[in-house]
């Protein structure tokens, strides 16, 4: 008698199968990793914004509520002039002389995560949020009459706080 020899493996239809149950998990999976770094950029955004509110606030506390004299005045300003006094220690006059007190408020520049921005547009009025920025190259705005801060987006177009980047309809 003749015994049957009967080779094993796979046949084309189950790894068909199995090829497209990978591809319908890719699809599945892939865009959730493209959405986590938009989402950390994002959430980098809001925590950058409550640092630099916060460390202004606590300059203007102890500068005898004045602003850097870097974000005093109208129109865009350098990163080196804007953040300066922010990052070096300070007397309650704004000067560096003696033994300063004061500071410093930020260890570097900040620089906005949408854009690699760390310029500054300073302005004298409030903005709306999700509006337009009115800045070209700008990372953040300063509202100096009242010392508010914003972030602009990717593409320099709009105004962002924390809390609101999560729009669908944004240039992120």
């Amino acid at each position: 008698m003749l015994a049957r020899t009967r080779k094993s493996g796979f046949t084309l239809v189950e790894i068909l199968i199995v090829v497209i149950i990978l591809g319908i998990l890719a699809a599945i999976v892939i865009p959730q990793f493209t959405n986590a770094s938009q989402d950390a950029r994002k959430n980098s955004l809001t925590s950058q914004l409550q640092t630099m509110r916060s460390q202004i606030e606590l300059y203007k506390l102890q500068h005898l509520d004045s602003n850097p004299t870097g974000l005093n005045t109208a129109g865009s300003i350098a990163s080196a002039t804007a953040w300066a006094e922010m990052l070096v220690k300070t007397n309650a006059d704004q000067t560096t002389t003696g033994t300063p007190n004061f500071g410093p408020y930020l260890q570097g520049a900040p620089v906005n995560p949408l854009n690699n921005s760390s310029k500054v547009l300073v302005i004298t009025a409030d903005v709306t949020l999700g509006g337009a920025s009115g800045a070209t190259d700008e990372g953040w705005l300063f509202n100096k009459a009242d010392g508010k801060t914003w972030g602009t987006s990717a593409k320099f177009t709009k105004v962002y706080n924390e809390g609101d980047a999560s729009d669908p309809n944004n240039d992120l």
